[in-house]
């Protein structure tokens, strides 16, 4: 796979509920930060989408700009992506515009994220974080 096909195929796999740790790099030096959270280390990373997949359901994922760039046996990603989904244990539904950015690196089984950053717009005229 290509990154920009591994990026797609991990959007497939939010959507359908599927493990997502697999996609990324097992190291104690990789790094996700969400919405609201900061994780690393491949370990911490793990758990925290395991748990996110027990709690959350009906994902919608909408990539609007894909940018993949290949250089130096690396690929740097971003992307403006529309995600919604239900939050199980608050009875909630989250919509969120997001920008997410990260980085992949080559291995034995194809591309996998060292680096992945999610953030959702800020209101600039309340100052609050949405």
């Amino acid at each position: 796979m290509t990154p920009e096909e591994t990026v797609q195929a991990y959007y497939d796999a939010l959507r359908a509920g599927e493990a997502l740790a697999p996609f990324f790099v097992e190291s104690p030096a990789t790094v996700k930060v969400g919405i609201s959270e900061r994780l690393v280390g491949y370990a911490q990373i793990a758990n925290a989408l395991h748990e996110q997949t027990r709690t959350t359901e009906d994902w919608r994922v909408e990539s609007h700009d894909l940018q993949v760039v290949e250089r130096d046996g690396g690929a740097a990603v971003a992307d403006a992506v529309s995600l919604s989904w239900y939050d199980a244990e608050a009875f909630a539904e989250r919509s969120f515009e997001t920008r997410w950015s990260g980085t992949l690196l080559p291995g034995d089984d194809g591309w996998a994220i060292a680096g992945m950053h999610v953030s959702a717009a800020t209101d600039l005229d309340s100052g609050v974080d949405r």
